[in-house]
């Protein structure tokens, strides 16, 4: 698979690098996080939201609306799934990673999408960036087999369980899509989702190491 890295111009139309935030401490703190075998997504860890980026990532990128700083971290090598919210989401890591990505604009007819229209982007460590709300995403992929770790800034209640039933059987539309409070997925027949997903990916599922 073909990786560029973040500063190539390809990337414009899916997000932009972190400017004028001192992202050291974050970075420092999330360091110090586990890396399971697996992959594990915490939407707010206290420690990293007690570090200063939690102030300047609220002023600076999401212009004061209240945030949420967690993780996801592990070891990761596939696509399995793509997701999007309704605002960006910023990416700061703390190993080099690789993220998979593709537009929402490109969803077809029965909120499907063809995988091959991914592409995979290397966000070094040290680095972060904002993803825009129409980029389609899902978890980090480790560097040659090594774990990952990245810093997942999100509006404050954001992947939290919804009140309510969405994707049930019968759903509608979009909201057949919905999984967690303010999270569309949609996923492929290989990736080991909950029962009750919606599966629409076409083609590979994607593998960062071929």
């Amino acid at each position: 698979m073909k990786i560029l890295p973040v500063t190539d111009p390809a990337f414009r139309k899916y997000g932009r690098l972190i400017e004028n935030v001192d992202l050291t401490e974050l970075v420092e703190v999330l360091a110090k996080q586990p890396v399971p075998e697996g992959v594990v997504y915490e939407p707010s860890v206290e420690a990293l939201e007690a570090t200063s980026a939690m102030e300047a990532l609220t002023k600076v990128a999401f212009g004061e609306m209240p945030v949420q700083i967690g993780y996801c971290n592990g070891h990761n090598e596939l696509l399995n799934a793509v997701e999007y919210h309704r605002n960006s989401e910023l990416n700061i890591a703390a190993t080099d990673a690789i993220l998979l990505l593709g537009m929402q604009q490109d969803i077809e007819e029965g909120f499907t999408y063809d995988t091959a229209k991914m592409e995979a982007f290397l966000l070094p460590a040290g680095k972060g960036v904002e993803i825009y709300a129409t980029t389609l995403h899902y978890a980090p992929c480790g560097v040659d087999g090594a774990g990952f770790q990245v810093a997942i800034v999100l509006p404050r209640g954001t992947n939290y369980p919804l009140k309510n039933p969405h994707g049930a059987a019968g759903a509608q539309g979009e909201d057949a899509l919905i999984t967690a409070v303010n999270k569309w997925l949609i996923g492929h027949a290989e990736g080991g989702l909950d029962a009750g997903s919606h599966i629409g990916l076409k083609g590979k599922n994607l593998n960062v190491n071929e």
